[in-house]
């Protein structure tokens, strides 16, 4: 097994932290180690505590090593947070030889990401979105194509120098390299989208334990990207609050009874709550969970559907919305999006993927899974480019190359 062949991802969750690892094959991609344990450093996907975060990484990446028997030295860790900014750009560069080539692609890239940033921002990614070579627009891959001007647009994601600072510097604490930082929505999209829905114009709603994170696709681009700082987490402290029992206890109720419609429910259904302080457990009918999670899953949706209908991209999603992250695990979780947004609604799993597809298939694993997708094809890009680098032999050098060049190789191959 060779070591590019192994790519993993980390994903710094607010309630979790997990580590994946995949092996790139022939066929595709094998997922051969999971690691997964509960994250205490972590308030809204940002780090708070470094050396809770630490402590966090390391026994997940420990996780995925064993079962995966291989050492990871390097990872592409997700990020998200209400620190993170998306905006469309527009550049415009000169084509030098009349012919577009690699490097005009990539200074017009640089010329659309060339905004003054305040001191404490990064450029995170610059997505392209179209090309446009004169006066054609439309292009998604404008090299060989001929023209004297080449303009961009780009959606572009900045974020907070401080919070990817941190998330580094928590991976080098753990020996490990971090290949790149990865906006988390980016990420499951990769993971859970087909490129049909990116086409013809998708929505994912990525609910999370700290954030839920939205991303929205028009004509195969990323058009949008937002964070809304409420997920999971508010369901649990509304659960312990409401049936006063411990924050652990609130989250167990919360998988395993938790439904996000009251009409799913019979009226004849109870669980068993635990008390604080030592008190004996009460009996409660279900109903009363579900009466105190469904307002917060109707805010979410709602605040979803504010931030769809103000990007003005709203009537081009013809594939609808796509939904993913555990809370999406919840009964009812599919009905009530489709109540509240109006839209088409599906839950989403990771596919595209081999080997431990029985554990990662599930919404809990989009980001994770996304991750190494994500890395898998940034090095392929970064191979295929390597090999366009590649000088010609000698024996198939360009006809136009200069007499003196040509005698000073025949030269050099006969002495």
């Amino acid at each position: 097994m060779a070591e590019n062949d192994i790519i993993a991802g980390l994903d710094l969750g607010t309630t979790k932290v997990c580590a994946i690892v995949a092996e790139q094959t022939e066929e595709g991609l094998d997922i051969i180690g999971i690691g997964s344990v509960p994250a205490k450093g972590l308030k809204k996907g940002v780090v708070v505590n470094i050396e809770s975060t630490v402590q966090a990484i390391r026994a997940a990446v420990d996780q995925a090593e064993t079962m995966a028997g291989v050492e990871i030295n390097a990872v592409y860790a997700g990020i998200a947070g209400s620190h993170v900014r998306g905006m469309n750009q527009e550049g415009v560069a000169a084509i030098q030889t009349r012919e577009v080539t690699r490097e005009d692609v990539e200074r017009v890239l640089e010329q659309a990401k060339a905004i003054p940033l305040p001191g404490d921002r990064q450029v995170l990614h610059v997505l392209p979105q179209e090309y446009i070579v004169d006066d054609q627009d439309g292009i998604k891959e404008p090299v060989g194509m001929s023209g004297v001007r080449l303009e961009a647009r780009v959606h572009m994601v900045t974020a907070a120098s401080t919070a990817v600072a941190n998330l580094k510097k928590c991976a080098e604490r753990c020996d490990l390299y971090v290949s790149d930082v990865v906006l988390q929505p980016l990420a499951s999209a990769d993971a859970v989208l087909s490129e049909d829905e990116k086409e013809i114009g998708v929505a994912l709603v990525d609910i999370g334990g700290g954030t839920t994170d939205i991303i929205i696709y028009v004509d195969g681009a990323v058009v949008h990207t937002s964070v809304i700082p409420i997920g999971g987490i508010n369901l649990t402290n509304d659960i312990a609050t409401g049936l006063r029992t411990p924050m652990a206890e609130a989250e167990r109720i919360k998988i395993k009874y938790g439904c996000a419609s009251t009409e799913l429910i019979d009226e004849d259904e109870t669980i068993e709550v635990p008390s604080v302080g030592g008190r004996p457990p009460r009996v409660l009918p279900r109903r009363v969970l579900c009466d105190i999670i469904e307002p917060r899953v109707e805010e979410i949706f709602h605040a979803c559907r504010h931030v769809i209908v103000e990007t003005g991209f709203a009537d081009m999603l013809a594939s609808g919305v796509v939904i993913t992250g555990g809370t999406t695990l919840l009964d009812g979780m599919p009905e009530h999006a489709e109540r509240v947004l109006n839209l088409p609604v599906r839950r989403a799993a990771p596919t595209g993927i081999g080997g431990l597809i029985d554990v990662v298939r599930s919404p809990s694993y989009a980001t994770g899974v996304g991750l190494v997708k994500y890395g898998a094809a940034h090095l392929e890009r970064h191979e295929a480019f390597e090999l366009e680098e590649e000088p010609l032999p000698s024996e198939i050098r360009p006809a136009g190359a200069s007499l003196g060049s040509r005698i000073s190789s025949w030269f050099r191959e006969v002495f």
